[in-house]
């Protein structure tokens, strides 16, 4: 499938969920900038702020995707004094007696919510049977597609739960390209999570993009070293996971000097500037959130990163105005102002460790993306199986890219798990 994040939920005990959600929610009780937003069917009345309520997978500071939909959250308070109220590290390993629907039903029946984020696939079930419980409650359900006809997972009979996502595949193809710029040793590596349509079509992205740039700007005539290596989940945990710190020595041991980050967490980069500052010549591309370059300053070459705050600003008004209507939403970047924090839904921001003379070259490269010029997904492109993906001049639907099945022919590295 193409999510975010699944994971198996362990039985509940409702106290223990409504002690997790007050505490949360407790924290929360002063973010609101005031105002009273105006009336409509999912809006409020008197003094009281319409609320919204936020699932996160992971830390709401894990400078990471927990963190990047945290903010997009703070985004919509900021711009109409709205509250958020919110419980992150929402998983297994963190907490395992919680569960994701009671987690809901509380920020509705307790809290007040109006509406609904559940920022990751771990919460299909939860958000699916939530939806189906509170209808006349809109949700957003945060990189599914339960609101596309066409869609593995369209729930036509739920007419309150929308699904909001970006396209993430043309900042990867930034960062493949970023990455394969600077590249010394012609060698690429991919610190992936777990196995699905998703990742596996983010790195298909970044590998399209290394290639071109490999090819067309410093014309190499021998194809580019191009590896991922897994971890099993979206960040570590211990004795669950492969250690990502490991991984990412494996990955500089077996000769890729750029390392890519595909984690919702940061130990890549982490790793990259203490082999570094060790005397090894290596880089790194971070991910998911605007600032993670912040942690590995001296090795970063930038990170594509997701912009959460105009697409739930949207869906926030149209809630609060009554004009919601649950559709699959697949955002396009802003190619007039890639990192526009109030019309870009994805960017790419550039690192410290990144060449004046590449940052040029991937100002052409990212011209070329938004004026149509260079398109990547298009044939002749096969998979890694050999069979055909894409036949010479034919370039990718909607549904050929979100649904990804194996890796691109030309990537070391599992397609299945």
């Amino acid at each position: 499938m193409s999510y975010r994040r699944r994971s198996f939920w362990g039985a509940a005990a409702l106290s223990a969920v409504l002690v997790l959600v007050a505490a949360a929610c407790s924290s929360n009780n002063n973010s609101s900038s005031g105002g009273t937003p105006s009336s409509g069917n999912g809006g409020s009345s008197g003094s009281k702020p319409f609320v919204f309520g936020m699932l996160l997978v992971g830390p709401y500071n894990d400078h990471g995707w927990s963190q990047a939909n945290y903010e997009g959250g703070k985004y919509v308070e900021q711009q109409t004094g709205a509250k958020m109220v919110y419980l992150d590290k929402v998983n297994s390993a963190d907490r395992p007696s919680v569960k994701a629907e009671d987690v809901i039903s509380n920020m509705i029946e307790k809290q007040g919510a109006k509406l609904i984020f559940a920022t990751s696939d771990d919460f299909k079930d939860a958000i699916l049977a939530a939806a189906a419980a509170h209808p006349d409650v809109p949700m957003i359900w945060s990189s599914g597609d339960s609101a596309w006809q066409q869609g593995q997972d369209y729930q036509a009979n739920l007419t309150n739960l929308g699904n909001y996502y970006m396209k993430m595949e043309y900042t990867q193809e930034i960062a493949g390209c970023a990455a394969a710029l600077t590249t010394q040793t012609g060698k690429i590596g991919i610190v992936g999570p777990l196995i699905n349509d998703e990742t596996r079509r983010f790195v298909n992205a970044a590998y399209l993009g290394a290639k071109y740039c490999w090819t067309n700007y410093r014309h190499e005539t021998t194809p580019i070293g191009f590896s991922v290596k897994w971890i099993g989940f979206w960040f570590n945990i211990p004795g669950t996971t492969l250690d990502p710190t490991q991984v990412t020595n494996d990955l500089i041991s077996s000769g890729a000097d750029v390392v890519i980050d595909h984690l919702d967490t940061t130990e890549a980069l982490t790793r990259t500037e203490q082999l570094s500052k060790a005397g090894r010549k290596v880089w790194a591309v971070g991910y998911d959130y605007k600032d993670s370059c912040s942690v590995a300053p001296s090795v970063c070459l930038g990170v594509p990163y997701f912009n959460w705050g105009p697409g739930y600003l949207s869906i926030v008004k149209s809630v609060m105005d009554g004009s919601y209507k649950a559709q699959f939403q697949w955002a396009n970047p802003d190619w007039s102002n890639l990192n526009s924090v109030s019309t870009s839904p994805v960017g790419f921001a550039n690192g410290p460790a990144l060449s004046s003379t590449n940052a040029a070259t991937l100002d052409t490269f990212i011209k070329g993306l938004g004026d149509g010029s260079i398109v990547l997904f298009k044939g002749p492109l096969n998979w890694q199986d050999g069979s055909t993906y894409l036949t010479d001049g034919q370039t990718a639907s909607d549904t050929q890219i979100w649904y990804s099945p194996q890796l691109l022919q030309g990537i070391e590295g599992a397609s299945k798990s």
